[in-house]
């Protein structure tokens, strides 16, 4: 049978492939074969939604609270929904027996393709293929084909398809199954369905619209129905077509308007030729993969899963003036229930950053637009200033459930929310980074110095001074080691507030050279020069223990600890805790979950000299057993720079791997949106050796020997850097539309370049004698 989509399935390096069905993983594809455009996320379930499927569609910043702890992402109506039964036998990669099955996501295209060849109980068989994409060219509109041949026989079939409203959020803990929204109208007109859908509490509303037609022999035939039968000839082809289209609107009790205003638009993609919206939607593929794709003259599984990484940020990547940021779990499942942690800020930001700073800027846009929100839960804790909540959904008020399951699945309590305060100062450092890459003065305007000044409020009146010690110390937190509760002067959490304050006190009095907004805030926030300068104080005052060798001490006590020896790894070579050891004990220890001194030495590369950076990298690596995602590319990143090459090698390739290979067992819920920004961090801050230094780019690869040469390029003060490197040579131009020059600094060198010129540097023989290989 001839390969319908077979043009869709050449591109050689951004293919991930299911080669043939395996029901265990059907959820784990599910994740890794969403697909989506930022606004629109929908998991890569099989069209006749096979038992146990996990169908989910999931609209950037639609969340809903009812019937569960707290608010979480709401699972949609499906319109990926198209079964067909033959003489009463459903054609099901479960229910049907399966001669061959194939599918591939095509990543350079976003294109989700299918090839199924199914036998019935009286051997016949049926030849069955399929595409379908979100479109990035309109971020409400998705379209799939399907192709069906009776190979051996003529028959019936039965079609059923249209919007399935039977889907439900997952069930956590005891809450059970929810669905968190109400059908409030649904229906057919003009050759169409249409649904209108109100969430339960937050009452958000949703319209869809959905068409299909299909062709056999040529003639086009509009459905009339959502569920027909059609007659098939033996060896004759039958392809359906269908068109949907999603948008949410604010409560609106009559939604006429909403559906007329939603209707022209669907209509106009569902009656044009289904090749247009493909080829739009791959041209807008195009112009994302030439701003973000790296390419490295590597092994190709090692450039495929690069590319799996990219394309699930490709697919988050979102515009709505803050409306919505990207949850921990993206929009590929339901894990963290949609939530936005620090994750967002930290991990994922700078990729959007480096590469597309609009998206980023709509990632602080969300918080910024949440500042008030922030200030009541600073009021209500005793606070002054803007505290940030841990877990953060519509809107911007504390979503952390106050119950979990532990490493040992036993349920515990959760505290985060109450302690882990370092997201505050977290928010803070990247709207400073933003600042830098971008010079975005406007935002600072209108957003940036407000929530500057805010956050250094908070930490102003989070702190205590210890008499007996002459110190300021941040008492009760946690740190990114979450194993540690209710500590005291968290090294992460009391640097990255010292930090918080002295930026606040510097971006103040750059703000005073402006006069009339220098004014109006001072005005709006009520805030006095003395309060400014007392931030500068009790930032040198704020508590940090260093020991004589150099090593931070991760908090007050942490070296009074039980030292457990690691003397198992994992097949990725991650340590295993010891099983006599129970979650509960682990924070009598000095073991670490994720990277909390080493996180800081990475946030605040100038501050610490190369010494204090081995030091403690020596230190913690060997107490840190990575029991989150977000850990292995920063240890990578850090290893790379500390010349533990072998081992920041490894660790990228966990990182790389988290969903691909279902390293953490729970892909099923989502991609690891923490991890995917992580990797692309340690290849180019780690390997490439990108940083930034007195407030300019400085490059200084470690590429490991496998990787011939690297190419990418970043987005750095409205101008693009291309490049090209190698451990030895680097390759760039400054592509500007104005002629400028730009300083940057180049194997350990500062250059002055001029914009729209090529320019070849090359490592010194003495540094070259230098180098480590690995």
């Amino acid at each position: 049978m001839k390969d319908i989509f077979a043009d869709f399935s050449q591109d050689d390096l951004w293919l991930i492939e299911e080669p043939r069905w395996v029901r265990h993983l059907q959820n784990i594809r599910e994740s890794q074969f969403t697909l989506g455009n930022g606004y629109l996320g929908i998991r890569g379930v099989l069209e006749e939604i096979p038992y146990d499927a996990m169908a989910g569609t999931y609209v950037a910043g639609v969340y809903d609270k009812m019937g569960s702890q707290v608010d979480e992402l709401v699972n949609l109506p499906n319109p990926v929904n198209f079964r067909f039964t033959i003489a009463g036998e459903k054609l099901d990669l479960i229910a049907t027996d399966i001669l061959e099955h194939q599918r591939i996501l095509n990543m350079k295209k976003g294109l989700l393709i299918r090839h199924t060849v199914y036998q019935d109980t009286k051997k016949r068989r049926y030849d069955y293929q399929s595409l379908r994409f979100v479109s990035q060219h309109d971020r409400n509109i998705g379209a799939m084909q399907i192709v069906i041949t009776a190979l051996d026989a003529a028959c019936s079939i039965d079609v059923d398809t249209g919007i399935d409203t039977s889907v439900s959020n997952a069930g956590i803990l005891s809450e059970g199954r929810k669905r968190h929204f109400r059908v409030k109208e649904l229906g057919q007109a003009h050759q169409a369905g249409y649904l209108v859908a109100e969430t339960v509490e937050r009452r958000h509303t949703l319209v869809y619209w959905s068409g299909f037609y299909y062709q056999i022999n040529g003639k086009k035939t509009y459905a009339q129905d959502n569920i027909f039968r059609l007659r098939l000839g033996k060896g004759q082809t039958v392809t359906f077509t269908k068109i949907f289209y999603i948008k949410h609107f604010p409560c609106k009790e009559a939604s006429t308007s909403y559906k007329k205003e939603s209707f022209a638009r669907f209509n106009q993609a569902f009656r044009g030729k289904f090749y247009l919206l493909l080829r739009n939607h791959i041209k807008a593929w195009e112009r994302l993969w030439k701003k973000a794709d790296i390419v490295v003259d590597a092994s190709r599984n090692l450039q495929e899963n690069l590319r799996f990484n990219i394309y699930h940020m490709l697919i988050t990547a979102h515009y709505d003036s803050g409306f919505s940021s990207i949850g921990a779990r993206t929009l590929s499942g339901e894990g963290y229930r949609g939530h936005i942690f620090w994750d967002a800020e930290i991990f994922l930001l700078p990729f959007y950053l480096f590469n597309f700073p609009r998206a980023a800027k709509n990632m602080l846009l969300y918080r910024c637009k949440r500042l008030n929100q922030s200030r009541e839960l600073a009021q209500k804790e005793g606070y002054r200033g803007a505290k940030f909540a841990w877990e953060s959904a519509g809107t911007g008020e504390e979503e952390t459930p106050q119950w979990s399951k532990d490493l040992d699945n036993t349920v515990i309590k959760i505290h985060t929310h109450q302690q882990e305060h370092h997201i505050t100062a977290d928010i803070a450092y990247a709207v400073y980074k933003y600042y830098l890459v971008t010079a975005d003065e406007e935002f600072m305007r209108y957003y940036g110095y407000e929530l500057f000044f805010e956050t250094a409020r908070f930490w102003a009146s989070r702190v205590k001074y210890n008499k007996k010690r002459k110190k300021y110390e941040v008492n009760y937190v946690i740190g990114p080691d979450e194993f540690h509760r209710e500590v005291n002067n968290n090294a992460f959490t009391n640097m990255m507030a010292k930090w918080n304050l002295l930026t606040a006190h510097k971006l103040f009095y750059q703000l005073k050279k402006q006069g009339s907004l220098y004014k109006t805030l001072l005005s709006k926030l009520n805030l006095s020069e003395k309060e400014v300068k007392d931030w500068k104080k009790i930032s040198a005052g704020i508590a940090i223990n260093v020991n004589k060798n150099k090593i931070i001490e991760q908090f007050d006590g942490y070296f009074k600890l039980k030292e457990v020896s690691l003397t198992r790894t994992d097949e990725n070579g991650i340590p295993l805790i010891p099983i006599k050891l129970k979650p509960r004990m682990l924070g009598k220890t000095r073991l670490v979950k994720q990277a909390d001194v080493l996180m800081l030495l990475c946030l605040l590369d100038d501050v610490f000299n190369l010494d204090t950076k081995i030091a403690n990298y020596d230190f913690y690596i060997k107490r840190t057993v990575h029991k989150s995602s977000l850990s292995p590319a920063i240890h990578a990143l850090l290893a790379c720079e500390v010349g533990d090459l072998t081992r920041a090698y490894n660790l990228f390739k966990v990182s790389l791997r988290a969903d691909i290979a279902n390293v953490y067992g729970n892909t099923y819920e989502g991609i690891h949106g923490a991890s995917l920004g992580g990797t692309w961090q340690a290849v180019i801050f780690g390997f490439c050796g990108v940083k930034i230094i007195k407030e300019k780019i400085a490059l200084n690869p470690h590429l490991p020997r496998a990787w011939n040469k690297i190419a990418f390029s970043l987005f750095w003060q409205q101008s693009i850097i291309a490049l090209e490197l190698t451990n030895d040579s680097i390759r760039l131009k400054v592509l500007s539309r104005t002629k400028k020059e730009m300083a940057l600094t180049v194997f350990n060198r500062p250059v002055c370049l001029k914009t729209n010129k090529n320019y070849l540097f090359r490592r010194s023989k003495l540094a070259r004698e230098k180098e480590g290989f690995y």
